[in-house]
């Protein structure tokens, strides 16, 4: 299926900060579930996190940009990166609770969940805790959740929703 895409810079630094604007604009803009959300590093002089929607309907694509732009927004077309970290895709909302991982890949856009440290696959019916917060990331133009080990045979997402800042305690 082709895709369409643009590529928003919001002009923040974080990751929370871009999820949490990705989903405004994405509210805002009525964007409707078959739309990818994500978010992209950007490394150099001003080091940033840019956002790119990709969207199923070329049409849509224009209305989304001008009413991105008429909002003051930087928007291009294309993807920054092959490697988005995705924040909205189809299913994602769905992934709350414990799943198993077949679950989770029947529900969602994920191709495959990973398990930091293991030679292959999970087997499908391990329980996965989402902490209601899933980003996998794409993967040679794959969606992978990289996941971790947890306590009783269960996996959790590597990603955790509240990261503690570096330096904290300092």
């Amino acid at each position: 299926m082709t895709r369409y895409a643009l590529t928003v810079d919001p002009g923040v630094r974080e990751l929370r900060a871009a999820d949490h604007v990705l989903h405004e604009l994405a509210a805002e803009l009525a964007l409707a579930e078959g739309v990818f959300g994500c978010t992209h590093l950007v490394r150099g002089n001003r080091p940033r996190v840019v956002l790119s929607f990709t969207l199923p309907v070329e049409p849509f694509v224009r209305t989304v940009q001008e009413r991105l732009m008429a909002r003051g927004l930087e928007v291009r077309d294309g993807v920054p990166d092959p490697v988005g970290r995705a924040v909205l895709y189809p299913g994602g909302a769905a992934l709350t609770g414990t799943l198993t991982v077949a679950d989770v890949l029947a529900r969602s856009a994920i191709d495959r969940v990973t398990v930091l440290g293991a030679p292959g696959p999970p087997d499908p019916g391990t329980p996965l805790v989402t902490r209601d917060h899933v980003r996998p990331q794409w993967q040679d133009g794959e969606l992978v959740l990289t996941a971790m080990p947890a306590a009783g045979g269960a996996l959790v997402p590597f990603e955790v929703p509240e990261p503690t800042p570096c330096c904290a305690d300092h």
